[in-house]
């Protein structure tokens, strides 16, 4: 983000590296950080999305459980939180009091914040776009995340997120 910001970039796109994501969805990201928008959530679960084998306990925890409390967090509407396909503008990513570059920031902290954020604030554009997620039919999921031990990280993160933690004090 860093690079980005002292290079002029208008904003970033994430996306994880596990194969699991179509990229046909990347040049309406384009578009999307072209017409404005400061949060960008890409989604399979909304009209035009797309989602194969999602494991059922990944889907319920998601559906039941984190969707819904950073919606609620950021009192916008988000339906796929844990999806690492995103968009960030240059706006969102140097705001002060968003304050992206702490070291507070380890893991998954900063999506959460992010999303969060960007909701809580009147003045930053958010909007989630279709993409497709594909897990394989068989064999091991392709995660950095542990069934037990990184299922508990990240919702130990998720609370923390909800609960205001990483918020900052600037502004």
């Amino acid at each position: 983000f860093h690079y980005a910001l002292k290079n002029g970039y208008k904003g970033v796109i994430t996306i994880d590296g596990n194969g699991k994501d179509g990229l046909s969805a990347l040049p309406e990201f384009l578009r999307l950080l072209e017409a404005g928008y400061d949060h960008i959530q890409g989604s399979r679960y909304i009209p035009g999305g797309h989602h194969e084998n999602t494991p059922l306990a990944r889907h319920l925890a998601l559906k039941i459980l984190h969707a819904p409390l950073i919606s609620l967090a950021s009192k916008t509407p988000q339906t796929d939180t844990t999806n690492g396909f995103r968009g960030y503008s240059s706006r969102l990513l140097s705001d002060k009091k968003v304050a992206v570059f702490r070291d507070i920031f380890d893991t998954y902290e900063l999506h959460y914040h992010l999303a969060i954020e960007s909701g809580l604030r009147g003045d930053l554009k958010n909007i989630e776009t279709p993409v497709s997620r594909v897990y394989p039919p068989k064999g091991k999921i392709p995660t950095k995340i542990s069934p037990i031990r990184g299922s508990l990280h990240v919702l130990s993160i998720l609370f923390k997120a909800v609960l205001g933690k990483y918020r900052s004090n600037r502004g």
